[in-house]
């Protein structure tokens, strides 16, 4: 079940921001532009090649600018890996006695490498802390646990599910994170439509400055700034448990893989002019409504670009990937690469230049797929939960099918 709208023409805000983010950043490279046309996405498959085992429980990757991987583990470990000589034996980093492990879904969740890592070696994690699970967000030298320093957190006892845990870097130089909505079913705190909660949101902050007492600032861009009761560091809200999104290196637009309820699974394609986008949840889960009492006559709320069944299918829950910016299969490029952790179909999704989303099923992943992404030079990988897999992932062109 899929759809595809398209969106109304940015604000002038928005575009101040975009304005300011080209004169701010450096351009993409001449590697970030494709020398072969793209191909249509029933002509693509993925195929998988493992490359490393043994892992506990990975459950989220990253790459550096030396060309290792970084891969999280549930229980607090970061695994090394390197093309050229493997996983590394020992953990690079060990914040076991941080996190809290309790349930399936708590644990480290999230890691990503500071824009200025080669010179730093700072890292950005995401994890559940010891004791009562709260969520929270840090950072600290890849060397050196012990100056670890927590820049946010959000209260989230109750329920052991709906973390989030996401972290990346936007092309903004901004710090974006993602919050699941408290947990249990249903939204017991109708946290998604609440702005003065972090749950149920992915918020956006400065990580290179402080304000005040707290290690961080809020960008003076970000759309509840000025409102009222809301969190200033919300960047988007009405989300359920984005707990895999990515940032497209090219044009900064956040690509948010949001699980759903049991009806449908969605994947959100968010531009940076957008922010402050209402996604639904829990009026609704993916477009079907799913609480009418948590609809406002009035909202505006930002359609997925892709959603897929969920009730009564092999599919239980979106993985949110990455858009391919590798050059390895140039006819790919530009194509967001996505799964589910049950069904491990890969899906595909790429903008039209004539507006609206080319969607296509490429194949399958390895078993349960827990986190897609890009080592450095754009190329993709993949992680499998209980079997402990990496597996670096390919595209292959297919003949399309006759007429």
């Amino acid at each position: 079940m899929s759809r595809w709208r398209r969106h109304p023409a940015p604000a002038l805000a928005g575009l101040l921001v975009l304005v300011l983010s080209a004169l701010l950043l450096p351009p993409a490279s001449a590697a970030d532009t494709p020398h072969t046309r793209a191909v249509p996405l029933t002509e693509l498959t993925v195929v998988s090649e493992q490359v490393a085992s043994g892992l506990q429980r990975p459950i989220a990757l990253t790459g550096l600018p030396d060309g290792r991987m970084l891969i999280a583990e549930k229980n607090g470990t970061v695994r090394a890996y390197h093309p050229d000589t493997g996983l590394a034996a020992q953990p690079v980093l060990d914040l076991t006695a941080r996190i809290d492990t309790s349930g399936n879904e708590r644990g480290l969740l999230g890691i990503t490498p500071a824009p200025n890592f080669a010179r730093t070696g700072m890292l950005y994690v995401a994890y559940t802390s010891m004791p009562a699970g709260a969520l929270t967000l840090a950072r600290l030298p890849i060397g050196a646990p012990e100056r670890l320093q927590v820049l946010l957190t959000q209260e989230h006892a109750e329920y052991n599910n709906h973390n989030g845990g996401q972290v990346a870097f936007g092309r903004d130089g901004y710090l974006y994170w993602s919050l699941g909505d408290g947990g249990h079913s249903n939204d017991p705190y109708k946290a998604g439509q609440d702005l003065s909660t972090l749950l149920g949101k992915i918020v956006r902050i400065d990580v290179n400055r402080t304000c005040g007492a707290k290690p961080y600032c809020v960008p003076a861009s970000n759309p509840f700034v000025q409102k009222r009761g809301a969190r200033p560091e919300i960047w988007l809200y009405g989300l359920r448990n984005p707990w895999r999104f990515s940032v497209d290196p090219v044009d900064g637009s956040l690509w948010i893989g949001d699980v759903g309820q049991g009806l449908v699974e969605e994947i959100n394609h968010i531009r940076p002019w957008q922010g402050g986008a209402n996604l639904g949840w829990s009026c609704r889960e993916g477009t079907p409504v799913f609480d009418p009492a948590q609809c406002r006559p009035g909202v505006v709320y930002t359609d997925p670009v892709f959603e897929y069944e969920h009730f009564m299918t092999e599919s239980c829950s979106v993985t949110g990937g990455v858009v391919y910016r590798g050059s390895a299969t140039p006819e790919a490029w530009g194509t967001y690469i996505a799964s589910d952790y049950c069904s491990t179909l890969a899906f595909a999704v790429r903008p039209k230049s004539t507006g609206g989303y080319e969607t296509a099923t490429i194949g399958n992943f390895p078993i349960q797929p827990t986190a897609i992404d890009a080592d450095v030079r754009g190329e993709l990988y993949v992680l499998s939960d209980y079997p402990g897999w990496l597996s670096r992932v390919r595209f292959e062109r297919v003949q399309p099918a006759a007429a």
